[in-house]
């Protein structure tokens, strides 16, 4: 293996453990507040951990996006122009590598504040004249800028690090899931019971 494909792979290696570990930041930031927290390890679309109140009655999903403390931007793709509704909430986690004395950081953003300014900062972008005046071409490329930095482009998540309480609203303002028995399974237990 040539020495450029070892240093490519021995990256994509790291920037893969970064994000697999800040999901599992995330869910254990949860649990430590009180919620449960599980990681789908990607067997969820859209939804890097789920949570939900320990009665189980009220559920958030999370889409989680990593970044190292000190760069401008975190990518969060085309995806960040959807919303999901108000049960979806974005985490960027600030993940420092091991030998870094930076502190770890988390921004949490509701899928439809992030929706809003992501489509809104992107169509700035396309409509603002390019390298001599040329027109931008539409990418799927979208991020956000981390605080304090800005840039022109882009929205920053000013204002919403650490907001944890976002998700802890939503897991005890909606009404709980009631499991009740189905009608027609009260028939069938009859039924069962008068064939004996």
């Amino acid at each position: 293996m040539n020495k450029n494909k070892a240093v490519d792979l021995e990256d994509s290696r790291d920037k893969t453990s970064r994000g697999n570990a800040s999901q599992f930041y995330v869910a254990a930031e949860l649990c430590r507040r009180g919620h449960s927290a599980v990681v789908t390890l990607g067997n969820t679309p859209n939804t890097d951990v789920l949570c939900s109140n320990r009665e189980g009655t009220r559920f958030v999903h999370i889409q989680v996006k990593t970044f190292v403390p000190g760069t401008a931007t975190c990518s969060v793709g085309v995806k960040a122009e959807r919303t999901f509704g108000p049960n979806f909430f974005w985490v960027l986690a600030g993940i420092p590598a091991p030998s870094s004395s930076d502190s770890f950081r988390f921004f949490v953003i509701p899928s439809a504040v992030m929706s809003e300014h992501v489509a809104r900062y992107h169509r700035g972008w396309l409509d603002a004249p390019g390298k001599n005046g040329q027109p931008h071409r539409d990418n799927t490329v979208r991020a956000v800028t981390i605080p304090p930095r800005t840039r022109t482009h882009h929205w920053s998540v000013e204002g919403y690090e650490d907001r944890w309480e976002l998700i802890e609203d939503a897991l005890s303002s909606k009404p709980d899931i009631v499991v009740t028995e189905h009608p027609l399974s009260s028939a069938a237990k009859a039924a069962r019971r008068n064939i004996r």
